[in-house]
């Protein structure tokens, strides 16, 4: 994890993943995560292949189980996994479940 991030702890970058069956999280999630100084590199809809999930999961790549709690603690849930995956060039995989309920942002024009 090279670098450090906007509020000054390490550069962490994921992805973000809607695996909920709601639209839009994915894009709520990462506004969260790019709040609390996280870099998310892309966000979409989880692969068909992923199906629905109940609750989030956070999947760090690199680096341990810190990387996790910081993005759980950003998103307020999630449980924390460390997989391994050099094919991956970020931190972490975020798959968003059905217990991700965001807080009401506030939206500037």
């Amino acid at each position: 994890m090279p670098g450090e991030g906007r509020d000054g702890g390490p550069r962490v970058t994921v992805e973000v993943l809607n695996a909920s069956g709601k639209p839009g999280l994915a894009k709520t999630a990462t506004r969260l995560l790019r709040r609390a100084g996280i870099d998310v590199l892309t966000f979409r809809n989880a692969p068909d292949s992923v199906g629905a999930l109940d609750s989030t999961r956070i999947l760090v790549r690199r680096g341990g189980s810190p990387v996790g709690e910081r993005i759980r603690k950003a998103l307020g849930t999630g449980r924390v996994a460390v997989e391994p995956d050099a094919r991956r060039l970020l931190d972490a995989s975020v798959l968003l479940g059905a217990d991700f309920a965001p807080p009401r942002l506030e939206f500037h024009p």
